[in-house]
Parts: structure tokens; C-alpha cells; sequence
């Protein structure tokens, strides 16, 4: 392994934006499956991966959607050319015996709602912050935002209640013209200790 160069650090952080305006380029099927393919092999506990996927692209999906935004987010979802709903599977423990085979995995979550819940936001997180160093390792911009009625989106997009929402990101070609300046990061001493 070797450190990244500048430019792809600068791609993936320094110069990397949240935003909110958006070029009016789509987001192909394939750039969605390379998405993917890249964030899932981000780390997960016990290779839980409990995030689950929604990228609400038509104009149907995304009437479905506007009504539950925030007032400040429908304008940054609505010209998006993609909006991904960060979803978590309260269920995901039941993949484990695949995907984490060499232990009973499972039988650490079953029947323990409190754990399932813990485990599955907090990795379902990770695994939505893969999701936008992904997308910009691929030349997407990402407006991450959480401004929506969560328990409406959920009934809405995911009735059953195996699935709920963590956060929604935006997806597609950002409008540099449009982007406010940077807001300001805190120093390594205010953000951080040495022991």
C-alpha cells in the first residue's frame, strides 16, 4: 500500500463539497453498481453490512419523496438527479451465518432488539459515509442532508418496518457556481488527544 497522491486526496476531502445545486447530468445504472460494488467492501462489524440502498431517480419516486423533505431540502432533492436513502435492515443479522461464517454470529443479536438497533445505526452510518467516498472516487458530488420526517419515509418507502431510514445523500454532478464558501474545520488540538 502507498499513500494516495494529493489529487485523489483533494478529490476525496480537501476539495470535495457538500452541495446543493446540481448540473443537469444523470447518473447512470452502471455508475449507481460501481457505487456499490466499491462502498461495500468498507468495514462493518462483523461484516454485518446492514445498510441498505434506495436511489429514488424518477419523477414519481421523487413526488413520493417531496412532500416528506424538510422545506430547505425539497429544492436540493427535487434537481438532484439521484437521492439515496441510507436505509438499515433490522433484520441483517439474519445474513450473518453467510457473511460472517466461521462463528454463530446470529445468536449474538437474536432476540436482542436494543443490540440490533445499536449495531445496525451505527453501521448502517459507516457504511452511508463509504457511500459518499465512493461516490466521489467516482466523480459524483454528494449533498448528505437528514432534514425529513423519518417515520413517514419510512412507511412510505419501506412499509413493512424491516427497513428504516438513516439519512438521505443526494447524488449527481455538482453546480460549483453555486457552492457557498467552505465552512471553517477545527484545529488537531481541539479535535483531538494524545495519550
Amino acid at each position: 500500500m502507498h499513500p494516495l497522491t494529493d489529487t485523489a486526496l483533494d478529490q476525496l476531502f480537501r476539495s470535495a463539497r457538500s452541495f446543493s445545486h446540481w448540473l443537469p447530468q444523470a447518473v447512470s445504472d452502471q455508475t449507481l453498481q460501481q457505487l456499490h460494488e466499491l462502498l461495500q467492501w468498507g468495514p462493518t462489524s462483523a461484516n454485518s453490512l446492514p445498510a441498505r440502498f434506495l436511489f429514488i431517480r424518477s419523477a414519481e419516486g421523487k413526488e413520493r419523496l417531496r412532500p416528506l423533505l424538510a422545506e430547505g431540502n425539497v429544492e436540493k432533492c427535487m434537481s438532484a438527479p439521484v437521492v439515496a436513502v441510507i436505509g438499515m435492515d433490522l433484520q441483517f443479522h439474519e445474513q450473518l451465518p453467510r457473511l460472517f461464517p466461521h462463528t454463530d454470529a446470529r445468536s449474538w443479536f437474536a432476540g436482542n432488539a436494543a443490540k440490533i438497533l445499536d449495531t445496525a445505526f451505527r453501521n448502517s452510518s459507516l457504511q452511508g459515509a463509504y457511500l459518499i467516498m465512493a461516490a466521489r472516487a467516482l466523480g459524483l458530488d454528494c449533498g448528505p442532508l437528514s432534514g425529513y420526517d423519518r417515520e413517514q419515509l419510512d412507511r412510505t418507502f419501506f412499509p413493512d418496518g424491516q427497513i428504516r431510514s438513516n439519512f438521505l445523500c443526494a447524488l449527481g454532478y455538482g453546480d460549483r457556481d453555486q457552492l457557498h464558501p467552505r465552512g471553517p474545520r477545527l484545529d488537531f488540538d481541539e479535535a483531538c488527544q494524545l495519550l
